[in-house]
């Protein structure tokens, strides 16, 4: 029994699970086999099914169960109206997030701790503001820089376009200048055009080029036919032939900048004056007149176009005069003023608007100064005014000194009155009229001072500068200080003008030309050009700045441009723009198209002498000297070049026929250059070059001393086996024999030149025995070699002759002298290949050995004297 239990108990759980399972499967074959009966629902819930409902249930039992105080909270909370359910969700979904600020405790911190916190968090606020401000810095410094890089690659990348464009293509089939052109310049009977300076019907922009090539084009033929004139002493503008090159391009047809070349051309016109003479007026203050006139010339522009955008309000009708023009442009300026006076017709009625100061500042903004005089004299309010104008227009603004201090006590008793509320506003232009007359520098700062807003336009405003200039005179610069009138200079208006950077004028870039045209205005034209010229890019400035500165460099007004603080000269301006010429036409000639180098080099040597001037030989001494050096180098720098003897001196003669003959009409002052750049060409080995330019003058000996001199290097070279000896000295020989024939036909050689050219005769026949004997000793014929070496009357080698010591080398030229060692090298090899029969051969070793030993100072080739110790 026991051990029965015993392992009873050990399998009674097993027992136990299987009696469960059992019953489990019975039951669920009873619920299967079971009938459904009208008291019980059908059961359609497994087992599992049920587990988990009952588990369900007991949950609900559980929460049934909740204490007491949590049922009372929910009651509390329902009965103050809030939604217990609703609080639970919002405390689900609330989140805590760390904040940055700093929670003191209030109650156990002192006040030390609590400053000394305070300190802390704002020494880390301010690290942490730092360094956002230094990151936002460096990466603004860093695109700053990118910037700048990108634009430098991209100026970089464009000059280098544009130096490949600017290289003018030769053509062959045509004119070097890359189009066909016709005379420029007929003679002056013949020719309308010849005063105007238009270039000639040739110069037409060439299509599919860019707009540097036109450019270039088109000036070139004005360079070509100014340079015509110049030497044939005819009238031309080139500023006007200039100007009508660029518009034929079209290149500013269609464009938003409010200064383009075009304007730029016609400034440059009304600055040199083409066409107008101001009498007493010097040469400066003549380019402040002209910039005055470009000003006024705009405006009027201006005016025609408001008038045509508003034809109705302007009511110009049929009439076509100066003064009509003005007021129909006031209609429409001054439309909300009322009625005008010049439109009034019943008086009784309201007032008119006194147009009066109006009508003369428009009249003298727009170069009406008859129309503006005319209104003042007829006009009660300008009655005191009327004798000042005339005054000032009849002296181009040079007015008297009382004019001046009339005109000064006007403005000061206006400035005291103030500008009261109520008052018109064309008392203003009354105020600016004043002050223009006057021209003191007083009035014109108090004026600008008070009257900030008074110019609309910055051409306004120098054209109100411009107007009011005066040229400072020392004669009477003490009474017109004692009087408080200090004028207005020039020097002044540069000065403010300098204030403000290049990129204020250009809009940082957008509007290039403003600045220039502010520089060209202000009479600083050095200045302008030095900027124009390193505007290097697609539209060509650099271009525009070299003829701009031929204009003005012909008309010799460079050097009263050079602007307010430039510590150069007046040689010094010169010479700028010279370099400025000689550096484009000099890619020309690196091009190999040498005619327009030679046009543009004389354009710079020209400039480098005072522009017209220096044509006609009117310059001071000192830029004739100048002109003359220049205009020398830069020929002889052609000259040098392939093809420049026949462009310069034409197929004969010393540039009669050539181009040589424009520049330089004196025909000895064609030889001297001549001479001097043959000497030149002899000094840089180009020998051919001097031979060809001593013979173009007639110094025949000269050439013939070239060529002996080359023949001496040629036999030399032969001697020492060089392949090309020979060949060079057959020409050489040729050459000299057509010299000589030359020479001799030539009616202009003298008996002194005919003696000179016999010794060269002379010297050239004995190099050529000498390179006959070089040729037999080659070919083998030593006994012919050394019969010929014998038969020589300059080295006394005969062996019948007596032993008499003769210094051969004092009547021998240097040539044939450098010719000896080899020579008689080549002799004792001879003697060594022929047989002495008769003891000759000896006498003839004995006479080199002592002609070598008599001159042992020459320091002849080592070998010759071994060569001469083995023969001994």
């Amino acid at each position: 029994m026991a051990g029965v239990g015993g392992s009873g108990g050990g399998g009674g759980g097993d027992t136990e699970m299987g009696g469960w399972t059992g019953l489990l499967h019975s039951s669920t074959k009873l619920l299967e086999q079971a009938a459904p009966t009208p008291h019980f629902p059908p059961l359609q819930r497994n087992l599992d099914q049920l587990e988990a409902l009952s588990t369900k249930l007991k949950a609900k039992t559980i929460r049934a169960e909740a204490p007491s105080q949590s049922l009372s909270a929910t009651r509390l909370l329902a009965r103050e109206g809030i939604n217990a359910e609703q609080l639970a969700r919002d405390l689900k979904s609330f989140e805590l997030k760390t904040t940055f600020e700093d929670v003191f405790p209030s109650e156990a911190t002192s006040v030390e701790e609590y400053l000394q916190q305070l300190h802390e968090v704002a020494i880390v606020s301010s690290i942490q503001e730092a360094q956002k401000d230094n990151l936002r810095s460096f990466n603004n410094y860093m695109m700053q820089v990118l910037e700048d890089d990108w634009q430098k690659e991209k100026r970089d990348f464009l000059q280098s376009l544009s130096r490949l464009s600017t290289l003018p293509k030769r053509n062959t089939n045509i004119s070097t200048s890359g189009l066909a052109r016709p005379a420029l310049m007929p003679p002056s009977t013949s020719s309308p055009h010849a005063s105007s300076g238009l270039p000639s019907a040739g110069v037409m922009p060439i299509p599919n080029k860019t707009i540097i090539e036109n450019k270039s084009s088109v000036y070139a033929g004005v360079v070509r036919d100014l340079n015509e004139a110049r030497g044939r002493s005819l009238p031309f503008n080139p500023a006007t032939a200039f100007r009508a090159a660029y518009e034929s391009l079209s290149v500013d047809a269609v464009g938003t900048k409010s200064v383009t070349m075009q304007k730029m051309w016609h400034l440059i016109q009304a600055l040199v004056g083409e066409g107008l003479t101001h009498r007493n007026v010097s040469r400066k203050m003549s380019l402040v007149i002209g910039a005055r006139r470009h000003l006024e010339w705009g405006h009027e522009k201006y005016i025609l176009e408001t008038i045509n955008s508003h034809p109705a309000l302007a009511a110009l009708g049929g009439s076509v005069g100066n003064l009509q023009k003005i007021r129909a442009f006031m209609r429409v300026r001054l439309r909300d003023q009322g009625v005008l006076d010049f439109d009034a017709t019943d008086l009784r009625r309201q007032p008119p608007v006194d147009t009066t100061w109006q009508q003369i500042y428009f009249c003298l903004r727009t170069g009406y100064y008859d129309e503006a005089r005319q209104v003042a004299q007829s006009s009660r309010a300008a009655h005191n005014f009327a004798p000042l104008l005339a005054d000032w227009i009849s002296t181009n603004g040079a007015v008297s000194q009382d004019t001046a201090l009339a005109a000064s006590e006007e403005c000061d008793k206006m400035l005291r009155m103030g500008d009261r509320p109520g008052r018109p506003g064309y008392d203003r232009k009354k105020l600016l009229l004043y002050a223009i007359i006057c021209g003191c520098r007083r009035q014109i700062d108090r004026l600008l001072k008070d009257l900030p807003t008074l110019f609309n336009t910055i051409e306004d405003f120098l054209w109100f500068k411009l107007s009011a200039l005066r040229e400072h005179n020392n004669a009477s610069s003490s009474s017109v200080l004692n009087e408080g009138l200090v004028p207005y200079t020039l020097d002044d208006l540069q000065s403010y003008l300098n204030k403000f950077e290049p990129s204020y004028y250009t809009k940082s870039g957008k509007d290039p030309l403003i600045y220039p045209y502010v520089l060209f205005l202000s009479i600083q034209l050095l200045p302008a050009i030095l900027y124009l010229s390193k505007e290097i890019g697609e539209d060509g400035y650099h271009v525009d700045a070299v003829h701009i500165s031929i204009a003005l460099a012909d008309h010799g007004v460079l050097p009263d441009g050079v602007g307010s603080g430039q510590k150069i000269g007046v040689m010094d301006a010169c010479a700028e723009a010279a370099s400025i010429i000689r550096q484009y036409g000099s890619i020309y000639l690196r091009s190999g198209n040498i005619d327009l180098a030679l046009e543009y080099y004389a354009q710079a040597a020209a400039a480098m002498g005072g522009g017209e001037v220096s044509w006609i030989g009117q310059g001071n001494a000192d830029q004739q000297r100048q002109r003359s050096l220049m205009l020398k180098q830069l020929l002889t720098e052609i000259l040098l070049r392939d093809g420049g003897i026949q462009l310069l001196l034409g197929p004969s003669g010393m540039g009669e026929e050539g181009e040589l003959k424009k520049y330089m009409m004196d025909w000895r002052s064609r030889q001297q250059f001549l001479l001097e750049a043959a000497h030149r060409c002899q000094e840089a080995g180009l020998y051919d070059k001097a031979v060809e330019i001593h013979k173009r003058v007639g110094d025949f000996a000269m050439a013939l001393q070239i060529i002996n001199k080359c023949l001496s290097d040629a036999v030399c070279a032969m001697a020492r086996n060089m392949l090309d000896g020979e060949s060079r000295a057959t020409a050489l020989i040729h050459s000299g024999n057509e010299i000589m024939e030359t020479a001799r036909y030539s009616s202009e050689t003298s008996v002194q030149d005919k003696d000179l050219i016999s010794e060269q005769q002379t010297v050239l026949r004995q190099l050529e025995a000498i390179l006959h004997i070089y040729r037999l000793a080659r070919a083998g014929q030593t006994v012919d070699a050394l019969r010929e070496t014998i038969r020589l009357p300059f080295l006394h080698l005969d062996p019948q002759s007596p032993n008499v010591t003769v210094d051969i080398f004092r009547n021998l030229s240097p040539h044939v002298q450098a010719c000896i060692p080899d020579l008689l090298k080549v002799a004792l090899n001879c003697i060594d290949n022929v047989r002495d029969t008769d003891g000759t051969l000896r006498a003839v070793k004995s006479k080199i050995a002592n002609l070598v030993a008599n001159n042992m100072s020459r320091n002849w080739p080592q070998d010759l004297y071994q060569k001469v110790a083995q023969c001994i």
